[in-house]
């Protein structure tokens, strides 16, 4: 590709990127215009279902968004994070939500930008600052450097990326696909390991049951150079927990409502958002302490941990859904409930037998479900592989190029940013 056909330039030489408006929560009703905010903006998309609305206003005309419009989340977790605008009518654009508007459609293709804008993802995103909570600025993206290609380039350029991702999202979709059916194996196999066990017992009669507690954040000795593993429910993750983020001090069990749980019991999280759509269980593979929005339950001899283990997971779903708390603003699993669930019984030899069993056909799944997530992120990272392409002027072949120069819109890269430069002005 010739120096004529692109030109070094910011991204503010192309579009200039403007902020939302800060809605007040007290003004959201049930229909109306939708407001969008950060969290609203997903991978290529914009999430408009689960927006909030509000009363249609004159005064909130600055931050209309409309279709086709590309969004930015510039701070929290999904900082970076850019999505299109594609549904009919128009929205309203909360606080920092950026909506990047191009200086004139008719010099840059909207499609063109975006693609573009996500090949510089990993430059916004180290150009946040601010830690826990990051935060982008617009005069940063907009002093980002890119390239400006002759028009019918970049119609070429948006065609190819479109051509190329399309079949890639053909090839994720089916490993998709491919992971949802090993759910419903995996399912599968616990379901009919249990199927034939007739006796059941309750599951507060399995073992000593204990809950935990959190020691004050106040007493720096109960945390400072902490040893003793302290689970929360963001560390029941897996299926075994050997170590977890925060340790707490010996001298903090004593003096505030958390306990030892001993090693091998099951740990089961009693309450948190997570329950809407599962119900982590885990196994301690050392002893430890938990808060207070874990249960435990340290199974006696009769009990092959593995065993118990495995069925409450084969019926996760249906705990969650016979042991929730009713009238709860934040869902919970109760107690008492869960307590008196029923575990199928039989000798510990058969229980070892069964987890066997399990463990056999579940490992074939694991193996299996690593190749796809492994094929998951190549296919990640070919995405960007192509856009590094497009932008660095190598993705179209030399045929294409020169189709595009006998285009009658074809006219020298410099000379289209002049005149971008001059809407800009206007």
């Amino acid at each position: 590709m010739r120096n004529e056909d692109w030109i070094e330039c910011t991204v503010g030489d192309l579009l200039k990127l403007k902020n939302g408006f800060a809605f007040k929560s007290s003004n959201y009703k049930s229909d109306g215009i939708p407001v969008l905010r950060i969290g609203d903006i997903q991978d290529w998309s914009v999430d408009v279902e689960n927006a909030k609305r509000i009363e249609e206003n004159k005064a909130y005309d600055s931050h209309i968004v409309n279709q086709g419009d590309i969004l930015i989340a510039m701070s929290g977790a999904t900082t970076g994070k850019f999505g299109i605008y594609n549904s009919n009518g128009k929205a309203y654009q909360n606080q920092r939500v950026g909506n990047l508007i191009p200086h004139c459609d008719k010099y840059i293709i909207k499609n063109y930008i975006y693609f573009l804008l996500y090949s510089l993802k990993k430059d916004i995103e180290l150009s946040a600052y601010g830690g826990a909570q990051p935060n982008i600025s617009a005069t940063k993206i907009e002093t980002l450097k890119t390239k400006l290609f002759a028009l019918p380039i970049q119609k070429a350029i948006v065609k190819k990326i479109e051509t190329l991702f399309s079949s890639l999202d053909s090839g994720i979709a089916d490993l998709k696909k491919a992971q949802d059916q090993l759910k419903i194996y995996r399912q599968a196999v616990l379901k009919k390991a249990f199927e034939d066990t007739k006796e059941f017992k309750p599951l507060k009669e399995c073992g000593e049951w204990k809950g935990g507690g959190t020691p004050s954040r106040q007493v720096k000795e109960y945390w400072e150079n902490g040893k003793i593993p302290w689970v929360s429910s963001r560390d029941v993750k897996t299926k075994e927990i050997h170590d977890t983020e925060r340790h707490i001090t010996e001298i903090a069990i004593p003096n505030s409502s958390t306990k030892w749980i001993e090693k091998d019991s099951l740990l089961f999280v009693m309450r948190s958002g997570i329950l809407r759509r599962v119900f982590p269980i885990a196994i301690a593979k050392t002893k430890l302490c938990v808060n207070q929005d874990i249960q435990t339950v340290s199974l006696d001899e009769n009990w092959n941990t593995e065993y118990v283990y495995w069925f409450l997971m084969g019926n996760e779903s249906d705990i969650r859904h016979s042991c929730s708390k009713d009238g709860t603003t934040v869902e919970s699993i109760d107690a008492n409930s869960l307590k008196a669930y029923l575990v199928p019984s039989c000798s510990l030899k058969q229980q070892h037998q069964i987890v066997q069993e399990i463990e056999s056909r579940l490992s074939v799944c694991d193996a299996v479900e690593k190749n796809i997530k492994d094929s998951l992120e190549k296919a990640k990272a070919l995405r960007q592989s192509i856009l590094k392409k497009a932008f660095d002027g190598d993705l179209l072949k030399d045929e294409e190029i020169a189709a595009c120069k006998a285009h009658p819109d074809y006219e020298p890269a410099s000379v289209l940013l002049e005149k971008i430069k001059s809407e800009k002005k206007k």
